[in-house]
């Protein structure tokens, strides 16, 4: 026998006694993983969900992989997802250490923040603010209807050649999050803004690439000239625009006159010193957390949803004509619809929670761990173990689809053309960690969605070329760049 097949051999064997050592008792089945490295030469991450997918054939719902040194448990289906998400909500509702993220945020803020009092206080409070600030109210549609007018005249401009419609709807979107938070919007030739913006869904992409799970197995790469480092030149370059937006408002707030969220956390600071608290957990560092977070998720996950509704109707004329039916047939002759519009708006409806269906927008969310030891499927999952939910498997599964793997708004209609709620589809996901600006993100899509086609039939360029539905995978997964066709209604 050859000497390189002894050493492959005793590499094999090796590799399989660590990682046998390594499991936890009673741990999930899965792959065999190899020392240092675990599973991460198994998987492509440009094409990750049909990795997990092919594991989950051979291993069942609920299985583990090895991100490096790293054990985790992946949860696919609804049985299991809704047990992680919904009946033991609390339970499974902490987060993993991740090294990559926790050197960016410090794990503060909204998003990656661990289970507990400061994480809790935040989320109520920001709730509580965004309600105080319209969310779920007339004046929050006012807000949305008025930024519709410049994302419309903006269109206008560009009626007469090919229209890439990604800065104009990634501007219009994030001035929504921003009017709250930052109590003003930017134009959409401001340059930058939009290079922020660029970077932000930079960001999106490369968190979820080999050189970041590298770094978030093996923490001395962070010194590493590698391709991870351009993550943390954007950041820089992001957290300076925000700081600047900050800093702006210290100087000009008027105390107990609050403009905007910034301006009612800088009043809760004052409240907190006043007291002389020493148990807040009201701070700087998670003020500019929650600002990040607000900014980051109120942009980037709606506007790439808007950018799927738009490439679908492009591909299925007949679905965009039907929807604009029953846009003028409710409208009427008034210049706009209100969103109590959408309860008679059944098809269109079902098409925007089709697209959300179909494109899988935030295929796995953030990943969540568990706060102390915990059965999931008849084996133990230990305390702080990463658990990724694969919320894309929900949306694809014959059990609760008519048309599983097809674009098709029945999906969501019943024989009467009625709206139907299928329990499996969990778009914003669900339970203690579920998205904080899901009714922001539902009225947005329906407005602005509803006032494009007020006002356009939207037409791909080319007939005899499809529009590529291949998304972009990322914490996000947004269209590849495109170019529309644009004719007026007016």
């Amino acid at each position: 026998m050859e000497l390189s097949t002894v050493l492959s051999l005793v590499l094999v064997l090796l590799g399989y006694l660590w990682w046998k050592v390594t499991r936890p008792k009673s741990f999930p089945p899965g792959p065999l993983a190899l020392p240092i490295v675990g599973n991460l030469l198994q998987v492509d991450f440009n094409n990750f969900l049909k990795d997990l997918k092919e594991f989950s054939k051979a291993y069942g719902p609920v299985y583990s992989i090895y991100l490096g040194t790293t054990p985790a448990v992946v949860v696919r289906g609804y049985k299991a997802i809704k047990e992680v998400l919904i009946t033991k909500g609390t339970e499974f509702a902490d987060r993993p250490l991740n090294g990559i993220l926790q050197a960016v945020s410090g794990n503060r803020g909204l998003v990656i923040a661990p289970y507990g009092q400061a994480w809790k206080e935040h989320r109520r409070f920001t709730l509580s603010t965004l309600r105080s600030f319209g969310l779920g109210k007339k004046s929050m549609e006012e807000r949305i209807a008025e930024e519709s007018s410049y994302l419309i005249k903006e269109f206008e401009k560009n009626k007469d050649t090919l229209l890439n419609p990604h800065v104009a709807i990634d501007n219009a979107v994030s001035n929504i999050i921003c009017s709250i938070v930052f109590g003003r919007r930017y134009d959409y030739d401001d340059s930058t803004f939009q290079n922020v913006l660029n970077l932000v869904h930079e960001n999106m992409k490369l968190t979820t690439s080999v050189w970041t799970q590298l770094y978030n197995a093996f923490g001395f790469i962070h010194y590493l000239p590698l391709p991870h480092q351009k993550i943390f030149r954007n950041v820089k370059v992001i957290f300076t625009f925000l700081e600047n937006v900050l800093e702006e408002h210290k100087t000009t707030r008027m105390r107990g006159d609050p403009r905007d969220y910034i301006d009612c956390y800088l009043d809760e600071l004052d409240k907190e010193r006043e007291q002389d608290s020493s148990r807040t957990t009201y701070d700087s560092k998670n003020l500019f957390a929650c600002v990040v977070d607000l900014f980051v998720g109120g942009t980037d996950t709606t506007s790439a949803s808007l950018e799927w509704c738009l490439l679908y109707m492009m591909r299925f004329p007949d679905i965009q004509e039907k929807c604009r039916n029953e846009i003028d047939k409710v409208r009427g002759d008034r210049e706009r619809l209100d969103y109590e519009d959408r309860v008679c708006m059944p098809y269109t409806q079902a098409v925007l929670q089709e697209v959300q269906r179909f494109t899988n927008v935030v295929p796995l969310g953030a990943p969540h761990s568990t706060l102390k030891d915990e059965q999931l499927n008849g084996f133990t999952i230990p305390k702080g173990t990463m658990i990724i939910i694969d919320l894309s498997s929900l949306h694809k599964d014959e059990t609760y689809w008519k048309y599983p793997d097809e674009f098709n708004p029945e999906n969501f209609l019943n024989e009467d053309g009625e709206l139907l709620k299928v329990e499996s589809f969990l778009p914003f996901s669900a339970g203690p960690r579920g998205c904080i600006g899901e009714n922001l993100a539902r009225m947005e899509l329906f407005l602005f969605f509803t006032t494009l086609l007020t006002h356009f039939e939207f037409q791909w360029p080319d007939p005899a070329s499809p529009p590529d539905l291949t998304p972009v995978f990322g914490i996000t997964q947004p269209t590849k760049p495109f170019k529309m066709r644009l004719v007026s209604r007016r």
